[in-house]
Formats: structure tokens, C-alpha cells, sequence
């Protein structure tokens, strides 16, 4: 992975800059993945494992970091996430970035874990043309009681323990990663969040995997995106695997990741 660069947005009114890093931009002609990282993730937070599925999918690859994590723009000390924060990601953020980026002539591959996987989701919702294919890792659809109780005790956790400093590893500012993420899921409005329907106008191909001991959500998330989507839909449900597959279970993943890019950018005419 190359050293990360910044792109500039205008998002709510403000220029945001966002942490970008490429994999193997020399392969013009390949494919292109972009990694959208889960709810206290970044571009260093992925380390290696992108590398290694553009490599097994001979493809390019863009990692980056959403604003208020990595190294891109913290969030203001005033601003709070609201019910619609993933909705603005994938409507609002993605559309900029790729703006930016001058990658509007693509569709890209998105690779989503968690939130990022329920971002991937939306994006596919409303610009179905846009993108060629999903791979989406322990993605959210709707929320859950399992969800909720567990990102309470990663509150407590933040409070009483050295995960800050851990975060500060990955983070410019480790209290706008944590507090962005941690809140909105504890908003209790968000109880009633769910993208389901909007499942429906999703076009492309669609890899859903999951952990069958996934610590933040039940195999009915993915087992529900395979209910809903209309360009057909893969599950691989993993044993011994918790909510990061790709931490847990990295080949199993890369493989399966491979074989589904490969195999689908043969039939696409």
C-alpha cells in the first residue's frame, strides 16, 4: 500500500480532507476495490489485507479513512451523528470523494466491513449503476439487541481502560472516532434505523460474509440482504470467526473475495 495522500471535499459546508492510500495504481487496466473500513476503523486500522486481495484479484486498490478517523478531518467538538449518518456517508461522502479523486468513468468494487459494509449497501441503493460489485463483511441492515449490548460495553471500555490509547494508534483523534461511532448507536432513536427496503434496488452482484460467532450481529443480517437484493446474492458464513472475518479468517476470505470478483467480471458483458 502506498503512503497515504489526502483528497479535499466539501462536505456540510466545510472542507474536509480525506486519508487516502492506493494499492498497485499501476494496473490501469485492473479492476478497481475500494475498502471502506467498519465503525472505529481507518486506513492503517486495514494494515496489509487490502494489499493482499488486490493481489489475489489482480486488481487496484483505494483505501480511505471516512472523516472523523485516521488521519482525515476530526469531527468538531459540537458535531454529533444523527439517525442518517450512514445514509450521508454513502449519498454524500462517496460521491465527493470519488469526485475528487477523478474516478467518476469507474465502477469500483466496494469492500465494506460493518458499517462500512452497510455504507457499501446504501451507495449500491442509489446509484445502482455505479458500481460493479459488493463484498460487504459483517454488515449491519437493521439493528439488534446483541449490537447494542455490546457497543455499551465498548463504551465502558473506552471509559475505564487503555482502549484511547490503543486508538490513538489508528487515529489523529481517537475521542472523535470513538464518541462519532459509540453515540449514534447508542442514540436511542437509532433502535429503529433499518435499510432493509432499500435493499431492493441494488443491481449488482453481492458477496455477504459473516462470522457465525459475530459479537455485534446475528447471521439474519446477511441472510436478510440475500432476501432483498436484485442482482443476486453469495453467503459465507464462517465457523470460528467473529465480527472482523478478515482478522479471524484472512485466507478464507481472500479466496472467497478472489473467486467472486473473478468470476463475475466474466460475465459481465
Amino acid at each position: 500500500m502506498n503512503m497515504p495522500d489526502f483528497a479535499t471535499i466539501d462536505w456540510r459546508g466545510r472542507a474536509v480532507q480525506i486519508e487516502c492510500a492506493w494499492i498497485a495504481p499501476e494496473r490501469t487496466d485492473a479492476p478497481l476495490i475500494v475498502f471502506l473500513h467498519e465503525g472505529l476503523g481507518s486506513v492503517a486500522m486495514w494494515k496489509d489485507f487490502p494489499a493482499q486481495i488486490c493481489e489475489a484479484a489482480n486488481a487496484r486498490g483505494l483505501v480511505f479513512s471516512r472523516p472523523g478517523y485516521g488521519r482525515s478531518t476530526p469531527r468538531e467538538d459540537n458535531e454529533i451523528w444523527d439517525v442518517d449518518f450512514m445514509h450521508r456517508q454513502a449519498h454524500e461522502v462517496l460521491p465527493a470523494l470519488f469526485a475528487a479523486l477523478k474516478l467518476d468513468h469507474e465502477k469500483p468494487w466496494l469492500f465494506g466491513h460493518s458499517d462500512g459494509g452497510s455504507i457499501s449497501l446504501l451507495y449500491a441503493s442509489r446509484f445502482p449503476e455505479r458500481v460493479s460489485g459488493l463484498v460487504v463483511l459483517a454488515p449491519h441492515i437493521f439493528v439488534e439487541d446483541v449490537t447494542v449490548a455490546n457497543i455499551e460495553l465498548a463504551r465502558t471500555a473506552y471509559l475505564s481502560t487503555d482502549l484511547p490509547k490503543k486508538l490513538a494508534r489508528y487515529h489523529d483523534s481517537a475521542d472523535s472516532a470513538f464518541w462519532g461511532w459509540n453515540r449514534i448507536w447508542l442514540h436511542p432513536p437509532f433502535r429503529d434505523w433499518n435499510i432493509e427496503a432499500e435493499l431492493d434496488a441494488i443491481r449488482c452482484p453481492v458477496l455477504a460474509i459473516q462470522g457465525i460467532d459475530d459479537e455485534y450481529g446475528t447471521l439474519a443480517q446477511i441472510r436478510g440482504i440475500a432476501a432483498r437484493v436484485g442482482g443476486g446474492c453469495e453467503l459465507v458464513e464462517i465457523p470460528e470467526c467473529g465480527h472482523s472475518p478478515h482478522r479471524d479468517q484472512p485466507e478464507r476470505v481472500t479466496v472467497a473475495t478472489a473467486a467472486f470478483i473473478t468470476k463475475n467480471r466474466r460475465q459481465t458483458p
